[in-house]
């Protein structure tokens, strides 16, 4: 059977992205004009006692750093009274990067789903899994976002590049030019070498879709195994280069905001909130479809197996990002630990408040296992998880880019209402484009008959 993308579902993702395109301009046009206008927007902020969360001044924050952002100028400078006007300039680019930064979380959370989407998709395929064919044009639905979000993810860094904006401070000469630890690094974080990476990441992740997506199609009508053997090949081969590249991309988009600071399991972390958002978007989604009447021979064991993933995937988020803050607080490198200080000192309800979701609530709610089969329970658990990692994603990218000057406010909602519109968008439409059931994987009836 095939998917009719329904009027009202595809006129709510056009709403979404329409109010959310409007209230990102609306971000952008209300920043800052000049560094007086900053600083009269920081004092109006505190005089009605919002924002700043922290009344120790943007300087200690962002980027560790005083020269963040166009503030560095030398010892001499600070010394005859240019601290003042460096702690200026660099909150007014604190000011003018939040509309930058509210897209760039947005559109990095919807692609990771997408990204982790396709790391289990290729998972099922190397590993032969026999429960989860059924699930496999879902999974191709939801990876079908991977060429738009990519492409806007890799304009974003392109426009960074440029100097459209200030979320990447080691993007800027000035900035390098006083800072040892950022010359020694050079000739990995130049910009050049930085967008061919970005280009062969996304190269080699968008051609294993189409090309896992065409093997998939072709095996429908084929008179033998070979596409299956093929993708099998690819997907064993993708995981490898997967591995290496979501890494390095992690590395790249995301630590590299903060490029004092590394950590060795930030690859694996990044990679634990997008599997966990990606799974987490498979169930929803199959869950959607069987209650409008397709997906019929889905039953609640693959429902039940998709929120065990869920409950596993959270487990291992939870333990990569203990094992990360507990390593580095305990052993208190300034280098290091200034991550953390920054975030719980400024981001204290989205940090503290991350994890909670991200790991209590689903501890609490999928331990058991009968709940795992209830549909509407699974929702529930689901839009929770996404948020959480949602805020995972701000916690990695604000305090780097806006300092303490960070709210939940119009641009981070359009951000997420114009990505989620186009996300659902670009999904359902790709569902409707063949069956929703492949018809001659040799697993199939295996997932058929899928029952526990």
């Amino acid at each position: 059977m095939k998917y009719t993308f329904s009027n009202r579902l595809k006129i709510g993702s056009y709403i979404a992205m329409a109010l959310g395109l409007i209230m990102l301009i609306a971000g952008f046009m209300t920043t800052p004009a000049n560094v007086e206008e900053a600083k009269a927007m920081v004092a109006a902020s505190h005089d009605d006692g919002h924002g700043g969360h922290g009344d120790e001044g943007a300087a200690a924050v962002g980027h560790g750093d005083t020269e963040a952002h166009g503030g560095a100028h030398g010892e001499g400078e600070h010394a005859a009274g240019g601290h003042d006007a460096a702690h200026d300039e660099h909150v007014y680019h604190q000011l003018k990067n939040r509309p930058w930064s509210a897209l760039y979380v947005a559109a990095f959370f919807f692609f990771m789903i997408s990204l982790g989407v396709l790391a289990f998709y290729a998972v099922q395929h190397a590993a032969q899994a026999g429960w989860s064919p059924l699930l496999f044009r879902i999974m191709e639905g939801i990876t079908a976002y991977l060429v738009p979000g990519g492409i806007i993810v890799f304009v974003i860094l392109v426009l960074s590049v440029l100097h459209f904006n200030h979320l990447f401070t080691w993007m800027d000469a000035e900035v390098v030019e006083h800072d040892e630890l950022l010359q020694g690094k050079k000739g990995y974080l130049n910009p050049t070498f930085f967008l061919i990476r970005a280009a062969i990441f996304l190269g080699g992740w968008i051609a294993y879709r189409q090309v896992s997506r065409k093997l998939s199609l072709a095996h429908d009508s084929a008179d033998d195994n070979s596409n299956f053997k093929k993708k099998f090949r690819w997907s064993a081969g993708f995981l490898v280069f997967y591995l290496v590249t979501e890494s390095m991309m992690s590395w790249d988009w995301i630590m590299s905001l903060d490029p004092h600071w590394f950590s060795t399991l930030f690859g694996w972390y990044v990679f634990a909130s997008m599997f966990v958002s990606g799974i987490t978007v498979i169930a929803m989604i199959t869950i959607y479809l069987k209650s409008k009447g397709y997906l019929e021979e889905v039953n609640d064991s693959h429902i039940h197996d998709l929120a065990k993933f869920m409950f596993g995937i959270s487990i291992f988020w939870t333990y990569l990002w203990f094992s990360q803050f507990m390593l580095i607080w305990y052993a208190n490198i300034p280098e290091e630990v200034t991550y953390f200080v920054t975030r719980i000192e400024h981001y204290k309800l989205p940090f503290f408040g991350m994890v909670v979701l991200n790991f209590i609530f689903p501890l609490l709610v999928l331990m058991n296992s009968d709940y795992k089969r209830v549909n509407w329970f699974v929702i529930m658990t689901g839009i929770v998880i996404l948020f959480g990692h949602y805020l995972d994603v701000f916690n990695m990218v604000m305090p780097a880019t806006v300092g303490e000057n960070w709210h939940l406010g119009i641009p981070e909602i359009g951000g997420i209402l114009f990505f989620a519109g186009l996300f659902i968008f670009i999904v359902f439409n790709a569902l409707t484009k063949e069956e929703l059931t492949p018809k001659r994987n040799p697993f199939l009836e295996e997932s058929r008959q899928f029952h526990y």
